[in-house]
């Protein structure tokens, strides 16, 4: 189409002001604060996941070593009684008798031998509890601090899509009023050239490029019918042709 109401071709100004609002919410939103303080505590966590695990399965070793341990102590302890009540019972041979005092001696000596690698294994155990304590801790508030921040991303993103939706709502019915054609040829024109659609015309410069426009063609835009839809050479975009008491250079 080659022509559009004054009126249409003003407002589509407005237009190109809220879809310049639209795209600086959708950039805001894209880099928000608040992820990059979710994608650090996320990041802080996976490197404390590793170090955790591992401290985890070695109390977890730990503690199936240490419960063998406890059960050879316990497996000598009751040998040993079951010697020492046949004996305390008076009901065996003077040679059963010998054979029995030199397997408790024996049952003995084992019996330390593992009552040691048993007290070996809890201090390690003890040990590693403590450090896994302060892991599982750390842990813990890692946690916490993404439930906190991923509450504070929440907010932030709440803000930029309520503002986006009042935007939009309010282009939709802006667009609602305009020139069918005006508004297809914006939308194309705005979809090739980095969303910016129209621009205005301020004295001999498009204000989409900021190139300034020859003479002749200047000219010419001039001389054209008001209501004929103009293009900047340079940048194909709908030149707005603003009357010089709404331009920032009346007052220059």
């Amino acid at each position: 189409m080659a022509n559009a109401p004054v009126a249409d071709q003003l407002q589509l100004l407005d237009v190109q002001g809220l879809d310049t609002k639209l795209a600086q919410l959708a950039h805001q939103r894209k880099n928000t604060p608040g992820l990059a303080r979710v994608a650090e505590v996320k990041s802080q966590i996976a490197d404390l996941s590793g170090a955790l695990t591992a401290s985890r399965t070695a109390a977890s070793d730990l503690t199936r070593e240490l419960t063998k341990a406890e059960q050879d102590v316990e497996q000598v302890v009751t040998r040993t009684a079951r010697n020492q009540e046949r004996l305390d019972s008076g009901a065996v041979s003077p040679r059963d008798a010998q054979a029995l005092l030199a397997e408790i001696e024996s049952l003995n000596n084992r019996q330390g031998i593992l009552e040691e690698i048993q007290l070996g294994f809890m201090e390690r155990l003890e040990a590693h509890k403590d450090t896994l304590d302060k892991l599982e801790a750390a842990n813990s508030g890692m946690e916490d601090a993404l439930t906190a921040a991923e509450a504070e991303l929440a907010q932030e993103l709440a803000v930029i899509d309520a503002e986006g939706k009042r935007v939009l709502a309010e282009r939709n019915v802006m667009v609602s009023t305009l020139d069918e054609g005006l508004v297809k040829l914006y939308e194309r024109i705005r979809s090739s050239q980095g969303g910016v659609g129209a621009a205005a015309l301020y004295g001999n410069k498009c204000q989409g490029c900021r190139l300034e426009i020859n003479p002749i063609e200047l000219e010419q835009i001039r001389d054209s019918a008001a209501d004929k839809i103009v293009r900047c050479e340079e940048c194909s975009r709908i030149l707005v042709r603003v009357p010089e008491a709404k331009s920032p250079l009346a007052d220059a």
